[in-house]
């Protein structure tokens, strides 16, 4: 049996319990066929590139499989079938991953940085900065009688 990497999008307006039961059942029909999923990896609600059917948002699974070409046909051909399933990508590979994606590692890299602190940006105190507008001392324009006089007629 070969190895095979899927990654689906299912719709923004379903349910992360639908898109797990959704897994589920591409998952029983791996194994009908004489395959088995290896890892589950839900990667969560992301922004698309690009509107596809009318959605901005989906939800991305990850699948890995050993299973035979035949099933995975047969599980290509579900998704094309099923209304919630947007897109998806069937990819072989020589060996499965047994540790997490790289989307998993960079989510758990994201949550190590903790605080951010100062970054030193164009970003202060608004107290830091020169005085507002509204702040300033009033510079008052000269009259149009003050500008006649300077010119030497009538404004």
């Amino acid at each position: 049996m070969a190895f095979y990497e899927n990654v689906f999008i299912a719709r923004q307006d379903v349910s992360t319990t639908q898109v797990e039961a959704l897994t589920e059942q591409f998952n029983t029909l791996i194994e009908a066929n004489g395959g088995k999923v290896t890892k589950k990896e839900y990667w969560g609600l992301k922004s698309l590139s690009f509107r596809i059917k009318k959605n901005r948002k989906g939800h991305y699974m990850l699948l890995n499989i050993d299973a035979p070409a035949a099933a995975v046909h047969e599980l290509e051909r579900n998704m094309r079938i099923h209304e919630d399933v947007v897109r998806y990508l069937t990819v072989r590979v020589e060996v499965l991953e047994e540790v997490a994606s790289a989307m998993m590692q960079a989510r758990s890299e994201r949550s190590d940085r903790g605080d951010r602190g100062d970054r030193g940006g164009w970003r202060r105190d608004r107290d830091d900065g020169p005085p507002r507008r509204d702040d300033a001392p009033r510079v008052e324009a000269p009259r149009r009688e003050e500008v006649a006089e300077v010119r030497g007629g009538d404004a």
